[in-house]
Parts: structure tokens; sequence; C-alpha cells
């Protein structure tokens, strides 16, 4: 099974969205899946907070870990995860429309009446697994143009 499905698998058996991709894509780069598991979790649902989609800054934080140069402390060691995480946000968006998580789910999870609307529509089950698709999707083209 690839990566992408892996991710997709993971989620589905209850891993938090920016779970999913770290702890899949993460281990290419020595993390371990408890660190993974631990480093993500606050960021699934926007931070809960309906902002930047879970799988979006799951990505961002293998982007970081695939380009991240030596001398990362400094600007010109960040350049090529810059470029990356542009490159990854404009493709995510031309799929989707944006990454903020409340507007790719149609409601505000920020608020109790968002939350019983993620719910009763059974959107994480429905809607999220497009997400971590999408993010695992586009991690793949950017690791292999490493």
């Amino acid at each position: 099974m690839n990566r992408i499905n892996m991710a997709v698998d993971k989620f589905h058996d209850e891993y938090a969205c920016s779970q999913a991709i770290l702890t899949e894509y993460g281990a290419l780069y020595g993390m371990e899946q408890d660190t993974a598991l631990k480093l993500a979790s606050g960021f699934a649902g926007g931070m809960r907070m309906g902002k930047t989609c879970g799988a979006v800054t799951g990505a961002y934080m293998v982007l970081g870990l695939a380009f991240g140069g030596h001398n990362c402390s400094k600007m010109d060691g960040r350049q090529r995860v810059y470029a990356a995480t542009s490159e990854f946000t404009e493709n995510f968006i031309e799929t989707h429309g944006t990454v903020k998580c409340s507007d790719l789910l149609g409601c505000d999870i920020s608020t109790p009446e968002g939350i019983q609307a993620v719910h009763e529509q059974n959107l994480i089950q429905t809607v999220c697994p497009k997400f971590v698709k999408t993010a695992a999707e586009l991690l793949e083209r950017l690791i292999e143009k490493r």
C-alpha cells in the first residue's frame, strides 16, 4: 500500500488529519511515530479554531523535514522550505479553493454550533479524507522533485 493510502487509512483509524500526514511522512526523515503523533496533535481542525487545515499544517511540518537545510536557523537555510510550502499551498488552493478548515467544511468549528453541524453532517468521515489525500498527493510530488 502506498503512503497516500496509508495516510488516509490512518485518518480513518481516528488519527487527526495532521497526525495522519506527519506520522506517515515524518518516518521518511527519521521522526518516530510517537513524536509525530504528539507534535501534530494540536493542529487538527485548524488548531481547533477552523484556521489552516490540519492536513495542510501536517504537510508543512513534513516540508520542513524534507527541505530544511542544515542552516535553517538562518533565512537562507529556509528558502527551499518556503518555496516548497508556497508551491504546496498554491496547489492545495487550486484543488480545494482554500486552506482554511472552516471554509473547507462549510461551518465554523470554533463554535458549538459548528461542531454540531460537523457531526450531524458526518463531515469528518465524508469530506476530510479528501483533504488528507490531496495533502499526501502533493507531498509525494514535492518529495519526488527534491
